[in-house]
């Protein structure tokens, strides 16, 4: 089965990123609201609100967000095991059918245990995942059930629970999952409508997909049914020589911004892992995944990055599409013009690599 080319955009609830620094109000709704306006009109499919464990609530800022715009989906981080899966069920729901059918959820486990104890939360990493494959089940059944249950398991339980609201789409709100560890590849395959990961090499992508495509045929289910979203971060310009030029000021800016000499500790985060893997073969792989800022700031994100013009990344996309990604998350250094600027220039640019290479979504 061939998925549509699908973009994923990335909104914040105050102007920040690697070289901006966060200033002003912690909240900003009227910047949220633009933000949010920028990649509708920009043409992109749907919008990740990001989950920190200091942060707003994901999902009032995706609610705003949802306010301000007419067509654009949700992709809403959420985190298992700070609320109960009957409330999470109908706050979804609610949000579904209050936006219009445009809800997304993104089931973060939790790759960092420091991050996930300032919620208080000392689950070990594989248990994280036991407990949200518990629970995005539950979600499931209370988004279809037309009846109340009752749940008794490792981590929940609840007698009558039941969601008087259901989603406005049908069967479910489409779930994203994300994980590069071998419990979380396994949970992918069997829960999992679209499986996120950050962007790699091609051979590491193409070792990826490969693995989560064994785990839904171990699952019993279509591994052509399920779409992958990988995450990059483009530097454009109008030649690539400009482009490369823009990439070293973010790196020199980023660089003076954190501490010199500032090494950090290995991350928990196979997924980041798997990105300084990636940089420790050079600044460059392939032919544009530029690794420097993944190894700047310890790849605790989708940190690495597409150079060139928007031809030239279109390229690189659409070699990835090749191998079966079907939907593409990026943000840029500067958030909110760079939005602006891959709607004019990088979108149209892929749709028409993609068309020319004529390689459908699934293909090996």
């Amino acid at each position: 089965m061939a998925h549509p080319l699908q973009f994923i955009g990335m909104i914040s609830h105050r102007r920040q990123s690697e070289i901006h620094p966060p200033e002003g109000a912690v909240v900003d709704p009227p910047y949220i609201a633009r933000f949010a306006q920028a990649h509708e009109a920009a043409g992109f499919d749907r919008i990740l609100v990001a989950w920190g464990s200091s942060s707003p609530d994901a999902l009032l800022v995706a609610s705003h967000a949802a306010a301000a715009t007419t067509r654009i989906g949700f992709m809403v981080a959420h985190r298992p095991g700070f609320i109960a899966p009957t409330l999470a069920a109908r706050q979804f729901a609610s949000f579904d059918q209050f936006s219009g059918g445009r809800a997304g959820i993104h089931v973060i486990s939790g790759g960092s245990d420091a991050e996930q104890r300032k919620d208080g939360d000392f689950l070990p990493h594989d248990e994280r995942y036991a407990r949200s494959e518990e629970y995005l089940a539950l979600l499931k059944r209370l988004w279809t059930e037309p009846k109340p249950f009752d749940h008794a398991g490792r981590y929940y339980r609840f007698e009558g629970g039941f969601a008087e609201v259901k989603p406005l789409q049908r069967p479910h709100i489409p779930v994203f999952f994300g994980g590069s560890s071998d419990i979380a590849i396994e949970i992918a395959g069997r829960l999992a409508d679209v499986y996120a990961f950050w962007g790699e090499t091609l051979d590491q992508a193409r070792e990826t997909i490969a693995r989560v495509r064994a785990s839904l045929a171990r699952a019993g289910r279509d591994p052509a049914g399920l779409r992958f979203s990988m995450s990059f971060r483009p530097v454009l310009a109008g030649t690539e020589a400009a482009a490369w030029a823009r990439a070293d000021a973010i790196i020199e800016r980023i660089r003076a911004l954190r501490a010199t000499g500032s090494g950090g500790r290995k991350p928990e985060s196979i997924g980041s892992q798997r990105l300084l893997e990636a940089a420790s073969g050079g600044r460059v792989r392939d032919s544009r995944l530029w690794t420097e800022v993944a190894a700047a700031v310890g790849a605790g994100s989708n940190t690495t990055a597409l150079v060139g013009t928007p031809e030239q990344v279109a390229e690189s996309l659409a070699a990835y599409h090749a191998l079966g990604v079907d939907t593409f998350l990026i943000r840029g250094f500067d958030p909110l013009e760079d939005a602006e600027e891959y709607g004019r220039s990088l979108l149209p640019a892929v749709r028409d690599a993609v068309a020319r290479r004529g390689v459908p979504a699934a293909a090996e």
